[in-house]
């Protein structure tokens, strides 16, 4: 299955510094809805962030399926969605959720 991302390669700018590989829903990347929910867990490899990214639409069935998703640089997903920057180091174990109709994050306890 062929995607269409709502943003070419060529449209992804330099955000930030470096940080690793991070798994992102189509939600975001194909539908072009923001993140609504992120986590970070223990890295699976070497460039792995820890950082997954959803809209927080999705379903279990629909994250179950590893035909939703794709590994994307944490850069590419800053220029999705550039509310995400400003909690990008935050520490593993930390899971945000979007304060609704706002560019903000609060932390889920």
């Amino acid at each position: 299955m062929h995607k269409i991302f709502k943003l070419k390669p060529e449209d992804i700018q330099q955000l930030i510094a470096p940080l690793g590989s991070c798994l992102a829903s189509d939600k975001i990347t194909v539908d072009g809805m923001p993140v609504g929910y992120m986590y970070r867990e223990n890295p699976e490899e070497e460039n792995d962030s820890g950082w997954r990214f959803l809209s927080g639409t999705e379903t279990q069935n629909y994250i179950d399926d590893p035909n939703n998703s794709m590994v994307f640089e944490v850069n590419t997903m800053a220029n999705y969605d550039a509310s995400i920057i400003p909690y990008l180091k935050s520490k593993t174990g930390t899971e945000l959720e979007r304060v609704e109709n706002t560019n903000e994050f609060a932390e889920i306890k």
